[in-house]
């Protein structure tokens, strides 16, 4: 309990705890609220105070930024109106000079144009001049030219007449002749160098009835053909009174190319000479007589390198393809080898296998028996144990209990 003396009345009051505490809180809270109304009333006059303040300095400064505002207002305006008379003035004598030299420069582009308009009349006549040479050169040459082809024209169209002359005067046999010594020597020219072993003769061989006019073969360096052609060569004269077609000797040739075992049949021929098919190039006439052509003698030689070309590849490739089969009968081979190493191996692991099963069988009866074995030996052991136990065991007072006769003798033998 706590004693509250009366400032007024000098009397003495007791409380408890509660109740000192909630007078001591009023007494607080009394002054705490009548000092914060007298700070907010002395912080509203500063505020107060500071406002008036505040505006006053910004009048003034105001006032004063104003004035400076006017004063450089006018200095502006004072240097605009005098730059801007300078430059009028500079404006007005630049404008003068330019309506000088525009005068002087106008005197200088008639005199330039004049001076232009002479030089290029100079130049045109000049031009004209020239051109006039050149077409009198042109028709000079063109003349010239024109004589020279029209020389040419009649040396060529006698020469024509005078192969026609010749073809007249020769035999159909001695233009097929001709031709087949053109092919002979075109052949010659080039065998050297590219057909250095083949074989390119006359066929003399006339036993069946008939027989070509040359047979080409080539052998490589095993005596292996590579390619073997029978060739026709056929011509007739452009004035002759029977005309012969090409396919009239297909069938001759056929038989001719089989009888002396040729694999191709070529017929060289300047029969049908305006015929587009044949003067095309190489004619393909395989559908109807097995691998032959029909060539111009222009396309002799071509022939022979394409069929010798494509014939070398093909020994190529059955070369390839005798190795590829030497190689898969080896395969076989070997496939029959491990097979035969399979079945044997097989029947060898049949048996080995057998025979171990039959080995295992023996090791479990024996495995079994030795178990018998030794589960006797166990029993044996256990018995032999007991029989130890019962031995330890044994006394002569167990021996001699309920035998009168035995406990004498024993007494007897201890006594003496």
């Amino acid at each position: 309990m706590n004693e509250i003396v009366c400032p007024h009345c000098q009397k003495v009051f007791k409380v408890d705890e509660a109740g000192f505490a909630d007078i001591l809180k009023q007494v607080r809270d009394h002054k705490f609220e009548e000092e914060l109304q007298n700070r907010l009333t002395l912080a509203e006059k500063e505020k107060e105070n500071a406002v008036k303040l505040a505006e006053a300095n910004l009048k003034n400064a105001l006032q004063t930024e104003l004035a400076n505002k006017d004063k450089e207002i006018m200095q502006l305006k004072s240097n605009s109106e005098r730059k801007l008379s300078e430059q009028l003035s500079e404006k007005d004598s630049l404008l003068s000079a330019m309506k000088a030299k525009l005068e002087n420069a106008t005197i200088e582009q008639k005199l330039a144009v004049t001076q232009a308009v002479n030089t290029v009349e100079k130049e045109r006549d000049e031009l004209k001049n020239s051109l006039q040479n050149k077409d009198f050169e042109l028709k000079i040459t063109a003349n010239s030219l024109k004589e020279k082809y029209e020389n040419e024209l009649k040396t060529k169209d006698e020469m024509i007449e005078r192969y026609k002359d010749m073809k007249l005067k020769l035999s159909t046999k001695m233009l097929g002749e001709t031709l087949e010594q053109h092919c002979e020597i075109e052949f010659n020219k080039i065998r050297a160098s590219a057909f250095q072993k083949a074989y390119f003769e006359k066929d003399n061989d006339s036993k069946s009835g008939s027989k070509g006019d040359y047979i080409y073969r080539e052998m490589d360096d095993f005596g292996n053909e590579i390619i073997s052609i029978m060739f026709e060569m056929k011509n007739e004269g452009d004035e002759t009174s029977s005309k012969k077609r090409n396919e009239d000797f297909f069938r001759e040739l056929d038989k001719d190319r089989t009888e002396k075992k040729c694999e191709y049949a070529v017929l060289v021929t300047l029969l049908e000479a305006d015929n587009e098919l044949y003067n095309a190039g190489i004619v393909d006439v395989s559908h109807k007589y097995e691998k032959m052509y029909v060539v111009r003698p222009q396309f002799f030689i071509p022939i022979i390198t394409i069929l010798r070309n494509a014939a070398m590849n093909s020994m190529k490739a059955k070369a390839e393809l005798a190795v590829v089969k030497n190689q898969n009968i080896d395969i076989t081979n070997f496939e029959e080898n491990i097979n035969t190493f399979k079945v044997g191996f097989a029947k060898n692991y049949d048996l080995a296998s057998r025979q171990f099963k039959t080995a295992m069988d023996e090791i479990d009866k024996t495995i079994d028996h030795l178990q018998k074995t030794k589960d006797s030996l166990l029993a044996s052991v256990n018995n032999l144990r007991l029989a130890n136990i019962k031995a330890e065991d044994l006394t002569i007072k167990k021996l001699t209990r309920g035998n009168p006769t035995m406990t004498a003798k024993f007494d007897e033998l201890k006594n003496e």
